[in-house]
């Protein structure tokens, strides 16, 4: 019986532990996510670099055509060598 109280125990926090690594993983994940996507937004509009807009729109224009040429890249490459 004291053996069964024992193993009850350690069951209890090893998922209180788990419970806290679980919550520690979400809460670190959040954070990397939206600061991931935070840069990308201020990348791809060109936040606090110029007030030229001529630059501020070739910079826009730059970097979607440099998206659109990796995916490109990216297709090419699945169509040679995957199929």
């Amino acid at each position: 019986m004291a053996q069964d109280d024992h193993r009850s125990r350690q069951d209890r926090e090893r998922q209180e532990e788990a419970r806290r690594a679980l919550e520690r993983v979400e809460r670190e994940s959040e954070t990397v996510l939206g600061s991931l996507l935070q840069r990308s937004a201020d990348f791809f509009s060109a936040k606090d670099e110029s007030t030229d807009p001529a630059e501020i729109w070739g910079k826009r224009v730059g970097r979607a055509l440099a998206v659109i040429g990796a995916v490109g890249c990216l297709i090419y490459l699945y169509i040679t060598y995957i199929q």
